[in-house]
């Protein structure tokens, strides 16, 4: 079949212009890239930057969860410890007026 009587994998009601050399689907203009001087659909394409990406850490969630955690521990304990720093204050600090309260003439 020639590729004018084809028709868009993702549009099938429009005219194919391009068959993608990864996976051999047809695709409108819309649906092609160019990369390398070649035209690959947007699954293709994603898969292939995937690939030039490098590998996945397989433990990248771990990690990521570590870092949340640590950050709450970090936060919580520096609340803590302004509270302890608020509570030693002696009471007699907050007086205004000396022991009898009151205010000095």
């Amino acid at each position: 079949m020639t590729l004018s009587r084809e028709r868009c994998f993702n549009h099938p009601m429009r005219e194919a212009v391009a068959r993608c050399p990864e996976c051999g689907r047809h695709f409108c203009r819309e649906c092609v890239n160019e990369h390398e001087d070649r035209l690959l659909c947007a699954f293709c394409l994603g898969r292939r930057l995937g690939e030039l990406a490098g590998p996945r850490r397989p433990l990248a969630w771990f990690a990521r969860m570590a870092q949340v955690f640590l950050g709450f521990l970090v936060i919580w304990s520096s609340c803590y410890l302004l509270g302890r720093l608020l509570i030693a204050i002696p009471s007699s600090f907050h007086d205004l007026g000396g022991p009898s309260g009151g205010m000095v003439p």
